[in-house]
């Protein structure tokens, strides 16, 4: 999620709440307290019937080694499809231009401009004359299969790729974040011939990573229409730069008829950005998705059914498995997916127009939600009001209820849910852990269909879900219809399978094929069973749902034999209120654990206001060394409440002022850390902290 994003929502403040319940007398407060429980029991509504036996999520695969499947599975065999007729990702496309009577299907905005939209049909027929350029210019299902994608969400992007669906061709997207070295690597290893751009920059930059020597791109198509200044550059590196009108011209003029997918060929290669190496290439098959996305359907059906009358803001890159699904699901039922301005600056005022039902996610902008709305209530009346209103919609959560019509909804969380658009009825989130604390919060204030979900790329995208009716937060869910799920021991680390404790293991339809040209790293992650190997330890739940507790690739040892994982001690740690971001780091030779911890730069004031009575500008009160040891008593309080051991908890810290973050090379583009390049980063000052330690 881009930095940018966090520190520009404009979220609501409590500042009317109060002032209006300053103006009342005691007797008059407790009146309004019995006519809002009066109006609570007059209004409250019933839960929904939940889609399972919410005490019984998964069950054991027969015969199958203490693997567990979800219980809306039909039988031990994972699901393929949901729909009969749409079992390729093209046929998605047809099936949604069916159900909606030919609708609106892709939009997009100018500035203060409502959105403009191309119907399902106008798509059909674009995707239909880009695709027929292509093979034009000598690409086909056996021959040149790849077509890279190097833009910012837009229609455009989801046009190119239905494109490639439509012949049976396969999108390889890039993203700029990648750096130019990485663009090169993927460049290279898929051979790609004709790449699409957004804008100059990004073609200039394919330019760049070609240079001088010998490269398979011929053809760059810029989605706007190139200086003779860029046309001249790409023909003196023997590459012809066109537009993306007159690529659509030549298709029509040269029409071919579709060619369409079977649903076992490839339909996208999907590079990771790993957090060491170059990325890896993940080729998946249009069963891959559409079983992805029939398990979604499956598991959401009987309480959120989607249909041509919802609407998706597309703003999570597109480049990542998480929103190439969300837009599936939305093809496939004639939905409209409305992209955002490309600034993301603006997305709350492409929210405000475009009054999305589908809002997918992740855990940063919950992160930063929550924080702000908190960070406001800064006085006691408010904070009482706050959570009184939270206290009384997370009870309705405990019965299963989901609503935004209550009395808490409209004096205090309106504002909330208007921030988003006023019409969100479902959410999703993914990408990385999210605390308890946080997400149920979000889904009290937002009132909506709210899904967890865990996965990563090797996936598809997801391979458990949070069951609807099940508003418990700390698990990630059961399996997907579409795969299985199993625990393998890691003995080093005392998880044991057979204690329902071990490293996440995935099979089924949506598990990838391996990585492109890669059978080295292939074989690491997939064993001779067909099992992806995620690095993540889980456990099972009583419940059958599944709780992620550790991460295995990032384990070390201590100077006296300790396993450590620092992703579990950091998520721990980062919850304190006065910090933003934590950097965990032990060394062999060294018997206790460091941090390199960043302090919110949005609450570190109210913070030390609050605990140690001090003001004074950001960088002021990270200079202190009684800020600095508050912040250490403080993650030391909450490590000890987390259940860390001892030697789990970091001795010293060094207070950095500066967000990790993708620009300074600290985070990968899904917002995970690059653990080498942060230990690299901070060694002076991790060797200081040791230094103390030890003197």
């Amino acid at each position: 999620m881009n930095q940018e994003l966090l520190q520009k929502l404009r979220l609501p403040d409590l500042d009317e709440i109060g002032q209006y319940l300053r103006s009342f007398s005691t007797p008059a407060l407790v009146s309004v307290g019995a006519v809002a429980m009066a109006y609570f029991l007059a209004t409250r509504s019933k839960p929904l019937p939940p889609a399972c036996d919410l005490q019984k999520q998964s069950v054991e695969v027969k015969g199958g080694g203490l693997a567990r499947r979800s219980v809306l599975s039909d039988g031990d065999e994972p699901m393929t499809h949901f729909y009969n007729d749409a079992k390729t990702m093209y046929e998605f496309l047809l099936r949604g231009a069916r159900v909606s009577n030919n609708g609106p299907c892709l939009g997009s905005r100018k500035p203060k401009q409502p959105y403009e939209w191309l119907s399902y049909k106008e798509v059909i027929q674009r995707s239909e004359n880009l695709g027929s350029a292509f093979l034009h210019k000598g690409h086909s299902k056996t021959k040149d299969p790849y077509i890279g994608i190097f833009s910012q969400n837009k229609p455009e992007w989801t046009l190119t790729e239905l494109a490639c669906y439509t012949y049976s061709l396969v999108s390889v997207p890039l993203y700029d974040t990648l750096g130019t070295e990485a663009i090169s690597y993927i460049i290279e290893k898929a051979s790609l011939s004709t790449i699409i751009c957004d804008v100059e920059e990004k073609v200039n930059m394919v330019l760049e990573c070609v240079g001088d020597k010998t490269h398979s791109v011929k053809t760059i198509v810029l989605m706007q229409t190139p200086s003779q200044d860029l046309i001249k550059k790409g023909q003196d590196a023997d590459i012809e730069i066109v537009s993306l009108q007159e690529m659509e011209a030549i298709g029509k003029a040269h029409h071919h008829s579709p060619v369409p997918p079977k649903p076992d060929d490839m339909a996208i290669i999907c590079f990771t950005s790993g957090t060491t190496g170059n990325p890896k290439g993940a080729m998946l098959t249009h069963c891959n998705i559409v079983s992805n996305c029939s398990a979604f359907i499956r598991t959401t059906q009987s309480s959120a059914p989607l249909s041509p009358s919802d609407t998706h803001v597309s703003y999570l890159p597109l480049a990542h498995m998480f929103e190439r699904v969300v837009q599936g699901v939305m093809l496939v039922h004639g939905a409209k997916i409305g992209f955002f301005q490309g600034d993301i600056r603006l997305l709350m005022d492409d929210l405000a127009t475009l009054k999305p039902t589908v809002f997918p996610v992740v855990p940063r902008l919950l992160n930063r939600m929550y924080d702000k709305i908190f960070g406001q209530a800064n006085s006691t009346l408010k904070r009482w009001i706050l959570g009184f209103a939270y206290r009384r919609k997370e009870a309705e959560l405990q019965r299963g209820v989901m609503r935004r019509d209550s009395i808490w909804d409209r004096l205090i969380f309106r504002k909330v849910q208007a921030s988003m658009g006023g019409c969100v009825r479902l959410m999703l989130i993914g990408a990385a852990p999210v605390s308890p604390t946080v997400l149920t919060f979000i889904r009290a204030a937002m009132g909506c269909q709210f899904y967890e979900g865990y996965g990563q790329t090797e996936c598809t995208a997801g391979c458990t879900l949070t069951m609807p009716g099940d508003w418990s937060a700390g698990h990630v869910g059961a399996p997907l219809p579409c795969n299985t799920v199993k625990l393998v021991d890691v003995a080093e680390m005392n998880y044991l399978a057979a204690n329902g404790e071990g490293e996440i293991c995935v099979k089924g339809a949506n598990v990838f094929k391996g990585y492109l040209k890669d059978p080295e790293k292939t074989k690491e992650t997939i064993d001779e069973e067909g099992w992806v190997h995620t690095g993540d330890i889980g456990k099972w739940l009583p419940n059958g749902t599944l709780k992620i507790v550790d991460r295995k690739k990032h384990i070390f040892k201590l100077a006296q034999g300790e396993y450590i994982a620092p992703e579990k001690i950091e998520n721990i740690y980062v919850r304190s209120d006065a910090l933003a971001q934590v950097f965990v780091h032990g060394d062999s030779l060294q018997s206790c654990l460091v941090a390199v911890v960043v302090p919110d730069p949005d609450f570190l004031r109210n913070w030390t206001k609050r605990t140690l009575g001090l003001e004074g500008t950001y960088l002021d009160l990270c200079s202190k060394k009684e800020v600095k040891a508050a912040i250490l008593e403080d993650m030391l309080r909450l490590g000890k409440e987390g259940g860390l051991k001892s030697f789990e908890q970091v001795k010293l810290i060094h207070i950095h002022t500066e967000l990790f973050s993708i620009e300074n090379g600290l985070l990968t583009p899904t917002m995970k850390a690059k653990r080498n390049e942060l230990r690299q980063c901070f060694r002076d000052q991790i060797d200081q902290l040791y230094t103390q330690i030890n003197q």
